[in-house]
């Protein structure tokens, strides 16, 4: 045997080019057989599953709903195929369904990739059921509970589980990414071709349309959790001149409860629910009714007549509590109808509350704001001026931490927004290695980062704002702090700047809806100081110089709260 191998191989040194020639007839020979293989069984369905219609399109609707379970040389398909599988635990297929989905070929287009979501999701389930394609438009929502957006990850589960973990009977989906709650449909049912758009997070389903709406019906496992349980108290307050024009719905409740109350309110779909002994009053924050003056507690406790452990309120002072039902007096937003020749910025050193500010101007203005940079994530969360040029015209003003004389200069004005150093350091730090709404380590804040970060961005802070009061032109200071504190007040200021009539009714619709998709959990606190004395000497110092450059130009100083540390 050895010796016929060593035959062979002198045999190929002669003749190399016959070597290779065999090798390639090997490969080829191996490639044809396995291509063969490839194509040797026909489709088969599964003895469960009718035959399809014949003909292409059919079968390619069917393969792409999993109906089809194909294969090669296997009687059975393999499990992964499973529509039950497929869609997890929130889908049962059962047979009734799949003889309906063997059916569909005779259409094409939009109104086929509608047929696939629907049968899709035309299955009884868990913890959602298909209620059908609605109507949705921004001056009156189908579902008006919370809303928010995702133009990259959404997908159905996810819309379900949000709605459903906040207590909402329905969730819609609508343009592929935003997803809506509510415990009522106040919209027309539609043809289901109407809602075509894949989900941006989950290509195998319809997520609605454009101003169309796929609404589902969350089957929850508890009754109670669609009670009050997230309604946020807003505190006791006296009751308004004319009560039946601030707060227009009212029922008599002889057995009265603060779960009843909200319930009721809820249901008729109003943000506020005020309750006034055994009066139940339900309406939107107004002018009439501002929730700005708030009253000692002890004035509203008395008990309520059905719950012994809670107060309700009496005749002349309201306990007041924020349903679930999303105030949409300002939840519009669109770009600019003309171009503007001016250029706003909202400038600020990072971490000072930029991206909240910038979700408070669009409520209130009804505009999208623009940015300097390109952020995909603020992008994907519904900041849909973060992909136009800073210069494009078409956003209500520019968010940019720039500080130098040339880029601050090609602004025609500014809100300049400050924020206490130590606060804005940590927060930009917890961005920088956590993301928007992350935090940074233990091993970041005890490591060499927090050290060099604090010693090459607390000179910035100082420098930013020092830099946007010499060479910017008709800047407005607004100081984080103030903007939390008094909201209504500190907004009004910025939007006068932005040369926008804003009614004071949608600002406090703006109050109700201020906290944003990027605000940070403070849940999570560090457990100890983490500037050195060293650090805090030299902040102290940026502070001081900050404040007297402020007083120089008859502005306020910096909130108290700056100092001392």
């Amino acid at each position: 045997m050895a010796k016929l191998l060593v035959k062979f191989q002198r045999y190929f040194r002669r003749k190399p080019v016959r070597f290779f020639t065999l090798i390639a007839l090997y490969l080829t020979a191996g490639s044809l057989v396995f291509l063969h293989s490839g194509f040797t069984g026909e489709p088969t369905v599964s003895e469960n599953e009718p035959n399809p219609i014949e003909g292409t399109s059919e079968r390619t609707e069917l393969q792409d709903l999993g109906v089809l379970q194909l294969s090669r040389g296997f009687k059975e398909a393999p499990e992964s195929l499973n529509p039950a599988r497929r869609f997890g635990p929130w889908f049962k297929s059962t047979s009734k369904d799949t003889s309906e989905r063997s059916k569909v070929g005779d259409y094409g287009g939009t109104w086929s990739r509608a047929l696939k979501g629907r049968n899709v999701r035309e299955k009884e389930e868990d913890r959602a059921k298909y209620i059908g394609c609605y109507v949705d438009n921004t001056h009156q929502r189908a579902l008006r509970g919370v809303s928010f957006f995702d133009y990259k990850k959404m997908t159905v589960f996810r819309c379900q589980d949000n709605c459903a973990e906040r207590g909402y009977l329905y969730a819609g989906l609508e343009f592929g990414a935003e997803c809506y709650c509510g415990h009522k449909i106040q919209a027309l049912n539609v043809s289901e071709a109407e809602c075509g758009m894949e989900c941006k997070g989950e290509k195998s389903n319809v997520c609605g349309g454009v101003n169309r709406l796929s609404i589902y019906r969350l089957e929850l496992a508890q009754e109670s959790a669609r009670r009050y349980g997230s309604a946020i108290f807003r505190g006791c307050f006296h009751r308004p001149d004319n009560t039946s024009i601030a707060l227009p719905v009212s029922q008599v409740m002889l057995n009265m409860s603060v779960d009843k109350c909200v319930d009721f309110c809820t249901e008729k779909e109003y943000p506020l629910s005020a309750l006034a002994g055994t009066s139940c009053h339900c309406g939107f924050p107004t002018t009439l009714f501002t929730l700005h003056d708030r009253e000692d507690e002890q004035l509203c406790a008395q008990k309520c007549t059905g719950e012994d452990f809670e107060s309700c309120g009496t005749a002349e002072y309201f306990i007041v509590y924020q349903t679930q039902v999303q105030d949409n007096r300002c939840m519009d937003r669109r770009f600019l109808p003309t171009r503007s020749k001016q250029f706003i910025a909202l400038a600020s050193f990072p971490g000072a509350g930029n991206t909240w500010a910038r979700h408070l101007i669009e409520l209130a203005t009804g505009f999208y704001t623009g940015s300097y940079y390109f952020d995909g994530s603020l992008y994907n969360k519904g900041f849909k001026g973060e992909r136009d040029h800073w210069r494009s015209g078409r956003t209500i003003c520019i968010k940019t931490h720039e500080s130098g004389q040339k880029e601050i200069e090609s602004f025609d004005s500014a809100i300049l927004l400050i924020r206490n150093p130590y606060k804005a350091l940590m927060a930009e730090f917890n961005r920088k290695y956590g993301g928007h709404i992350g935090f940074a380590s233990h091993a970041h804040w005890k490591g060499k980062e927090w050290p060099e970060f604090v010693k090459n961005y607390a000179p910035w802070w100082a420098t930013h704002t020092l830099d946007w009061l010499k060479y910017g032109k008709n800047v407005l200071v607004v100081h984080f702090e103030d903007l939390k504190r008094d909201l209504f007040v500190q907004l009004k200021r910025m939007v006068s700047l932005l040369g926008i009539m804003v009614f004071e009714d949608r600002l406090l619709c703006v109050e109700s809806q201020k906290d944003g998709n990027f605000k940070r959990s403070g849940l999570r606190k560090l457990e100890y100081d983490p500037y050195t004395p060293e650090m805090r000497k030299m902040i102290s110092k940026y502070i001081k110089t900050v404040d007297t450059a402020l007083k120089v130009r008859n502005l306020s100083g910096v909130p108290d709260d700056y100092y001392p540390r």
